[in-house]
């Protein structure tokens, strides 16, 4: 709720403060606003003729790879973050549960809650009736299936990291390929006879590699976010066997 009243409290801040210097900075702002529309049309321009002139049949390639594993990554992220939840609060949601009302409690409060740990908790207080040994080893084969099902589908993220670059450079060899071709036939070096195939070498290069390092940092976030959700569902399962040891005893 702070946030909703923050926000709007510094939009207006912004506000007045822009206006206080509105009237000041007019003309230039005429100015400033016409060459910037010229700036953005022509920045726009370029950079459509230089992915097309690197040439579709290496620049389409590396672009599905971006596009396919940003889907990928975005899918990742969305899923691990509807798997977060505040384990704390759901260990002692659980631990009241199951002094309260028992079993049947605790595992109501699981069924109720979304994540991998809920659903660990779910699975061990399933088989409590055969015994700790029974909890401990379905909390541990559980929680393997858990993170393994964090982990789908990353590989193919790993896949479209290398792969860009390597496309990369295979547009780069043959744009030179091209321009020795180019100097063999004319038996001539000359500057506008190789242009055309070093812009393909270097247009190609710099596309893989700026894919490479888009979905790298997507990468990179997934694997710190399930490292994350692995500590906590490792941290949890302890938590829920040393309350099920404790009710044991009663």
């Amino acid at each position: 709720m702070k946030k909703l009243f923050l926000i709007p409290s510094v939009a207006l801040t912004v506000l007045g403060t822009v206006s206080a210097f509105a009237q000041d900075a007019a003309a230039v702002a005429t100015e400033a606003a016409a060459e910037t529309q010229i700036a953005g049309e022509s920045m726009h321009h370029i950079l459509m003729q230089k992915f097309l002139e690197g040439g579709w049949g290496w620049m389409l390639p590396i672009l599905l790879c971006l596009v396919i594993g940003l889907a990928v990554a975005i899918e990742r992220i969305l899923f691990l973050s509807l798997s977060t939840v505040n384990s704390k609060k759901l260990v002692a949601s659980v631990e009241e549960a199951l002094n309260k009302g028992g079993i049947e409690a605790a595992k109501e409060v699981c069924r109720n809650t979304r994540g991998p740990i809920a659903s660990i908790f779910y699975q061990g207080l399933d088989r409590y009736n055969q015994g700790l040994d029974s909890v401990e080893k379905a909390v541990v084969s559980y929680g393997s299936v858990q993170t393994g099902q964090m982990e789908s589908g990353i590989s193919w993220i790993g896949l479209f990291i290398a792969l860009s670059p390597m496309l990369g450079f295979m547009g780069t060899v043959v744009g030179m390929i091209d321009a020795f071709d180019a100097i063999q036939a004319a038996g001539d070096i000359s500057p506008t006879l190789v242009a055309g195939g070093i812009k393909i070498a270097l247009l190609t290069t710099l596309m893989g590699l700026i894919a490479a390092v888009i979905l790298q940092l997507f990468y990179n976030y997934i694997i710190a976010k399930i490292d994350s959700l692995v500590n906590a569902m490792e941290d949890s399962s302890i938590s829920l066997m040393d309350i099920l040891t404790a009710y044991n005893k009663k």
